[in-house]
């Protein structure tokens, strides 16, 4: 039954993957790309950590959560400066070089978002493997 489970988590993290891609490349709104394109960010890390670890991490949101804010508290010290990689245009894609409180309020849309979906996906397993009668 693991191996559905972490297909399900590898099915959700490909599509979401193709979706953050999509809005990297081709959305420039002031909407889409830098709110529902960080809270899904929170989202495609949980799926990826799901398909390592599909049970048993009832906190994997706030872990996520806290490894985004972290991230983010990063940008408002400028560690990509900080690190010396201020030219590395890679870098500063990755980590980013702005801070944002609305960043961090999307990271925890997103993981709010996941906890409701993994909730549901655990509790659709159980019952699939819960004795018919």
């Amino acid at each position: 039954m693991r191996a559905k489970q972490r297909t399900i988590y590898a099915v959700l993290f490909c599509v979401i993957l193709l979706v953050e891609i999509y809005i990297a490349l081709f959305m420039r709104d002031a909407f889409i790309r830098p709110y529902i394109g960080d809270m899904l960010v929170t989202v495609l890390i949980c799926c990826f950590c799901r398909v390592l670890i599909p049970q048993g991490v009832r906190a994997l949101p706030v872990y996520v959560f806290v490894f985004a804010a972290i991230v983010e508290i990063g940008q408002y010290v400028d560690f990509v400066k900080l690190l010396g990689l201020d030219g590395n245009h890679f870098a500063s894609v990755v980590f980013g070089r702005t801070f944002s409180v609305y960043d961090l309020l999307c990271y925890a849309v997103g993981c709010l978002a996941f906890f409701a979906m993994d909730h549901s996906i655990q509790r659709h397993r159980n019952r699939s493997q819960q004795p018919k009668q």
